[in-house]
């Protein structure tokens, strides 16, 4: 089949060929290195896709399936993933700086080290995710679900938490620590 793939605000050709699936020409695509920053892959179906380094700044991701995709080291900053399926998937490392996660699925996904700052979580389910020593400095996550969520090591200063479901943070005992504990429970 052929695909075309565009930049969403141009609607020129980032890059076209054939392939199996959208799933297999995108991972041939990240595999040559080809910048898909700005592509419109809207409800695209890239479950369990290795988009590892992908460059996917500003893409168009709405309502995407990303779950159990291997997206570390990616580049999703400024990308819209409103409603995306990320469920399962592995995002250590990526940078989603600014991205839009507004009611997207990111339940037992691993986001370790991401970089998630000003992102749009809100209402995001983050159910039993994994956000170690991930950076959510000034992250908007009202109403978002982290139940059972790990955030050992995150960075949350400035982060806007209100109704946030399962979230427990615990102010620093010792003047010395400079950075308060976060539980999340079920």
């Amino acid at each position: 089949m052929w695909y075309d793939i565009v930049s969403r605000f141009n609607l020129e050709a980032i890059i076209s060929g054939e392939a199996e699936s959208l799933c297999a020409f995108v991972e041939r695509a990240v595999r040559w290195g080809v910048d898909l920053s700005e592509a419109n892959l809207m409800l695209a179906d890239l479950s369990g896709a290795n988009l590892r380094n992908a460059k996917l700044s500003k893409a168009y991701l709405f309502g995407a399936n990303l779950s159990n995709a291997s997206l570390q080291g990616a580049d999703l900053s400024d990308a819209k993933l409103k409603r995306a399926d990320l469920a399962g998937a592995n995002l250590a490392g990526a940078n989603l700086a600014s991205a839009n996660l507004n009611k997207a699925i990111l339940v037992g996904s691993n986001c370790a080290r991401a970089n998630l700052e000003r992102a749009d979580l809100i209402g995001a389910d983050l159910t039993n995710a994994v956000l170690r020593e991930a950076s959510l400095v000034g992250a908007f996550m009202m109403g978002a679900d982290l139940s059972g969520a790990d955030l050992i090591g995150a960075a949350l200063t400035r982060a806007e938490t209100a109704l946030s479901k399962g979230l427990r943070i615990d102010a620093p005992e010792d003047e010395q620590e400079s950075e308060a504990s976060c539980y999340c429970s079920t």
